[in-house]
């Protein structure tokens, strides 16, 4: 077997592919909108006309769309098979024969594959690079494609402590039990992820209004379950701190220019850096 089906066999990898696959039953038009609105956010730009995009961990494909359809020349690679599968499934929908747009397969952890890519005025990779199993030198190997005065614009896992801890007992067991126990780890996780916005909802006579306004909002055009079994499931899991991340990047020659924490609670700090 291939590292990656090892690695899930033995439990120790979560099938991130597989869960990407269910979310594109459900990707429309709207979906695709709100993750090009939060491109033109965070890039602070309203095209990518004449741009190069490297797509570091592509999953389900949708960012790689999104800069495709502003206009970039794209670059998608995932480690997971059936991640690379469904970003190949939405080039074929949307831009077929487009030489514009290579998918491939790769690791982030492979510096010599990350060197061969050449250079990119933006380098995304939201939420992949702390799932690695090797953190850092994911984070060190995302710095190489950035060209001069180019955008690296990554999300990392938060470092909540104690809680971090404990949820990445949560994501082993998952991941270590079989297929059709592992609503056994998932429903008592959705229960304390959302009693209290369950509670909140109902007291202002708007029951579910969480679930219903999921994809908008801030929300990238992301589904609510897909996401749920991703944060309960996705190991391997690491975490870090704003400040690490930012220290972490200056010594290397970047500059923070733009910064959305998630405010101490679960979830992903992001950060928009640009290549002194």
């Amino acid at each position: 077997m291939s590292q990656h089906a090892t690695e899930v066999a033995t439990g120790e990898r979560f099938e991130f592919g597989k869960n990407w696959a269910r979310f594109l039953e459900t990707l429309n038009d709207d979906k695709i909108e709100e993750a090009i609105k939060s491109l033109k956010s965070n890039l602070e730009t309203e095209s990518l006309a004449g741009k190069s995009f490297l797509d570091i961990g592509s999953g389900s494909g949708l960012f790689s769309l999104a800069a495709r359809r502003l206009g970039a020349r794209v670059h998608s690679f995932d480690y997971d098979p059936h991640s690379v599968g469904c970003t190949t499934e939405l080039k074929r929908r949307y831009f077929a024969d487009d030489d514009a747009w290579t998918v491939e397969t790769g690791s982030a952890l492979d510096k010599v594959y990350l060197r061969s890519l050449g250079q990119f005025d933006v380098v995304y990779s939201w939420g992949v690079l702390h799932h690695t199993g090797d953190m850092w030198t994911a984070l060190a190997n995302a710095a190489l494609p950035v060209m001069e005065n180019g955008k690296l614009f990554i999300a990392i896992y938060n470092d909540q402590g104690t809680a971090s801890r404990r949820w990445t007992k949560v994501k082993k067991l998952y991941n270590r039990l079989p297929s059709g126990t592992k609503f056994l780890v998932v429903w008592p996780s959705f229960w304390v992820l959302n009693w209290r916005s369950l509670v909140k909802d109902g007291l202002h006579g708007e029951p579910f209004k969480k679930f219903r306004d999921y994809g908008t909002k801030n929300q990238r055009g992301m589904s609510y379950w897909q996401d749920l079994i991703d944060w309960v499931g996705g190991y391997p899991f690491e975490v870090a701190t704003p400040a690490q991340i930012f220290d972490f990047y200056r010594e290397r020659g970047f500059f923070l220019a733009k910064l959305r924490t998630c405010g101490g609670s679960l979830g992903c700090n992001e950060f928009v850096f640009e290549r002194r």
